[in-house]
């Protein structure tokens, strides 16, 4: 039995430039719809079942990060690259924080794209054969657990769905809680690259995770010991779990405990 095509959506609305990138892909062995406007992807992609997504953001008659926000809406999962002929670094982290899984800037080398393409599916693949992760693995710390199979982030007082990526970098750090990570391993670990735009989108991700961690802020009381410095918290309170950025150097989840 032949090994099933891995199904690829490619969105963009040159024609030339579609064409030979779908192509190129079905030479490599994918099985490639592709679609010129974002209106017809957005509406095919309720209907379809795909492995990854190929999204060009300058889209005629829809914005391709309004596609790319729909999306991650349906699904939280399937891997999305975003092509651009804009150098801003801001479209980079917009890209990012909106939750694609790689950025390419146009002009690219398409055998590059294809290699991008095959790494990404490569660790989703990974991802979901880790023999430490069962299927309803659920990790608790403080008063907070994570259900790494449903991305679940759950706490009494609320339950909040994670982004793939958001739930793969909490993961990474509760691997290695209390203990620093630097930063070079959590960008190759959960972005597979280390570069500055990476760096920036990294930080982007631990700003919302430490978001998400501050509802546990008020959880404890401790005393406050003679001439302690002033925190950022409350007189008398300390979080069972918070992010502390290490400067220049990485994160560590810290988890006490109760």
């Amino acid at each position: 039995m032949r090994p099933k095509k891995e199904k690829i959506m490619l969105v963009d609305s040159s024609n030339n430039l579609r064409h030979v990138i779908k192509d190129y892909l079905e030479m490599s062995g994918f099985e490639v719809t592709d679609f010129r406007d974002g209106i017809e992807a957005n509406e095919q992609f309720n209907k379809g079942l795909f492995d990854l997504c190929i999204i060009d953001v300058a889209l005629k008659h829809y914005d391709g990060f309004k596609l790319l926000s729909n999306m991650r809406k349906i699904d939280k999962n399937v891997p999305i690259i975003v092509l651009s002929s804009a150098t801003d670094k801001e479209d980079r982290i917009k890209g990012f924080t909106m939750g694609c899984d790689d950025y390419v800037a146009k002009p690219f080398s398409i055998e590059e794209l294809v290699l991008r393409i095959q790494a990404i599916l490569r660790r989703c693949k990974a991802t979901g054969q880790r023999e430490y992760i069962s299927e309803d693995e659920t990790i608790k710390f403080g008063n907070f657990q994570l259900n790494y199979t449903e991305m679940q982030l759950i706490h009494p007082k609320m339950t909040r769905t994670l982004t793939r990526k958001e739930c793969e970098l909490l993961k990474l750090m509760l691997d290695h809680k209390n203990k620093l990570v630097p930063r070079e391993i959590i960008l190759r670990e959960v972005w597979g690259a280390d570069d500055n735009t990476t760096s920036r989108s990294m930080d982007v991700f631990m700003t919302k995770l430490r978001g998400y961690l501050i509802i546990d802020s008020q959880d404890r009381v401790l005393p406050k010991e003679p001439g302690q410095r002033k925190t950022k918290y409350a007189d008398g309170y300390q979080p069972l779990v918070e992010i502390c950025n290490i400067h220049g150097t990485g994160f560590m989840l810290r988890v006490l405990d109760k």
